[in-house]
């Protein structure tokens, strides 16, 4: 009995260390992948997301994959316009597939998904992944991968090489314009209510600070969100609004007579600025974590993100400085 009570205790404590769910996509071993990693500050021992980068980039190589580029995917996931001009730098490339590598305080996890060539990136949340506590076992456990699979990628990079998109390179600063849109008062803004279909930010489900949230907490923070929306909304906007838990396309937006989007981005200050064609803050503020909102015109494909900087790190006084400055 008591070896029968120590072995159920080891197979447990293996199963709360290892866990893989999904199917890994065939593309994996048959094309190029790009890396985007995620990395939690505060764990130990402390790594920049580039020496986590470094660490995994073996195990990549042995389970199969051909990482030709490696990227921060807080920069990547900034917003839907950024993440529209990496996703042309991708194609260009002829990538095949996105590996996400995320480093938290007490778990470390890698995924894998089919590059969907769109600005969504990924298909879903739902992805192929092996998570362990710490990143010796995470690595060595995805490395096994190759164990079972021959792959068709041969000639791959010895070390991980780090690529940089700078604002000034892509498209996407060039469509912010700092003023405000007309007609709000016309046609109805769109708002979507985080975490739902549709939702396109699906790579920020794999940050740090993202991932691994229970969809008990998760309907909690929608439905504390949509307060606090709503609450905000009655003080600041008096203009029609419309809310959208469902994706629909622009088209089905525009005959709803919805011409509108607010749109919630959220990053370090200096990347949101410098991504929306600002001269970035230095010091303190540049590196810490804000919310910024900003209007989308679905018919021009405009981006309006207000008059005067109003981000701020809580989402609530954030959209209350964004919706004064509206009034401008």
């Amino acid at each position: 009995m008591k070896f029968n009570l120590l072995f159920i205790f080891v197979l447990v404590l293996n199963v709360q260390q290892i866990s893989a769910q999904g199917e890994l996509p065939e593309a994996f071993f048959d094309g190029k992948s790009v890396v985007l990693v995620s990395v939690d500050p505060a764990a130990r021992p402390a790594m920049t997301w580039m020496e986590v980068a470094d660490s995994v980039h073996n195990s990549l190589v042995e389970a199969g994959a051909d990482p030709v580029a490696y990227f921060e995917l807080e920069k990547v996931a900034l917003s839907e316009a950024v993440q529209a001009d990496y996703s042309e730098v991708f194609q260009q490339r002829l990538v095949k597939s996105i590996i996400l590598v995320t480093r938290q305080k007490s778990q470390m996890s890698i995924h894998v998904a089919s590059f969907t060539s769109t600005a969504q990136i990924i298909p879903s949340a739902s992805l192929f992944g092996v998570s362990a506590t710490d990143i010796g076992e995470v690595v060595n456990q995805f490395g096994q991968l190759g164990e079972r699979k021959d792959t068709k990628n041969l000639l791959v990079l010895d070390v991980p090489e780090f690529l940089s998109i700078e604002a000034t390179e892509t498209s996407s600063s060039q469509k912010f314009l700092a003023k405000n849109p007309l007609n709000l008062d016309v046609f109805k803004l769109g708002i979507v209510i985080g975490g739902s279909s549709a939702e396109t930010g699906l790579l920020s489900h794999f940050r740090y600070d993202m991932y691994g949230k229970s969809p008990e907490r998760v309907m909690a923070e929608q439905a504390a969100q949509k307060a606090g929306i709503e609450q905000v909304l009655k003080q600041e906007y008096p203009h029609q609004i419309e809310w959208l838990t469902e994706a629909k396309s622009d088209a089905e937006l525009i005959r709803d007579r919805v011409q509108f989007m607010l749109v919630k981005v959220e990053g370090r200050e200096a990347d949101l600025m410098k991504s929306m064609g600002l001269e970035p803050k230095s010091g303190d503020e540049a590196s810490r974590i804000v919310v910024k909102y900003y209007i989308k015109l679905l018919v021009r494909e405009e981006l309006y993100i207000g008059p005067e900087w109003d981000a701020d790190p809580d989402w609530r006084v954030a959209l209350s400085n964004f919706l004064r400055n509206l009034k401008k």
